[in-house]
């Protein structure tokens, strides 16, 4: 089975990089606007550079790694090879705001379209996935998905109705949390740390957290009620950041992601 990408850019090349190490990565193409960002990419994983029109006519699983606002124009010279094709294929697109419908609609046909919502923590296998099939795909072409993107992190299907709050908490929450490690990187700078040391020591913690909190299972008010001892330093950040509106402000940033995702779907 050949698996190929069009865009190898940051969640296209992530994705590639954890795909290659699930699978044989001489059955891997790859493909890129810029053919050198493809062709760089292609010899650090030991696959194939390739074009667009090469992918779409010899790949059994196609993953779409262009931006939704370029998918349209990338596939209408691209119909003709699916309309052609007469072996079984499926097309993975993890374009924010795109629809299945969309999609196929842009793809000229009702082909079988798994949509997938990753982050590009994949690429280190720590990713969250999350994904939806039209009714076009067959349970081989899923597990044949599933079967590349395994060593990306976690994967789970969702209904496509809540794709969007998923893109909100768990594709854009990286850029968040990226903000927060910053905020607490600069803040250990100021109280004499080393930058270095300081962004190691809050990148570890928050790993250390999210694992626990994922192998625990245990609600996070309750994890952080156990760091909170009485009158120590811990609530006494806390109280800062509630004073703050710490929460509030991460809530309204998934909402704002929310609905520009919305917003994006009643654009195509």
């Amino acid at each position: 089975m050949k698996y190929g990408f069009i865009g190898t850019g940051c969640m296209g090349g992530a994705l590639a990089t954890a795909c290659a190490k699930a699978i044989d990565p001489g059955n891997i193409l790859l493909s890129n606007r810029s053919p050198e960002k493809a062709q760089a990419l292609a010899e650090k994983l030991g696959a194939i550079p390739a074009d667009n029109e090469t992918i779409t006519r010899d790949c059994d699983v196609i993953f779409l790694g262009v931006k939704p606002q370029t998918m349209a124009q990338m596939l209408l010279p691209l119909q003709p090879i699916l309309t052609g094709r007469r072996t079984p294929f499926v097309l993975v697109s993890m374009a924010a705001g795109v629809t299945i419908e969309a999609l196929q609609d842009m793809a000229g046909g009702r082909y079988p379209v798994v949509r997938i919502m990753p982050n590009t923590a994949c690429a280190v296998g720590a990713g969250m996935t999350t994904y939806t099939c039209s009714a076009e795909v067959t349970d081989r072409q899923r597990q044949a998905v599933l079967d590349a993107l395994a060593a990306s992190g976690l994967l789970e299907e969702i209904e496509e109705g809540l794709m969007g709050a998923a893109s909100a908490v768990a594709g854009c929450g990286g850029a968040y949390v990226c903000l927060f490690l910053e905020g607490l990187t600069d803040g250990g700078v100021l109280c004499g740390l080393p930058r270095k040391k300081a962004q190691r020591m809050a990148a570890q913690m928050l790993l250390g957290m999210a694992t626990q909190t994922l192998e625990s299972g245990e609600h996070t008010g309750a994890l952080k009620d156990a760091v909170c001892s009485p009158a120590g330093s811990t609530i006494a950040g806390i109280r800062k950041l509630e004073s703050m509106s710490f929460r509030s402000a991460a809530m309204e940033a998934v909402i704002a992601a929310w609905e520009r995702d919305r917003e994006m779907q009643q654009q195509k």
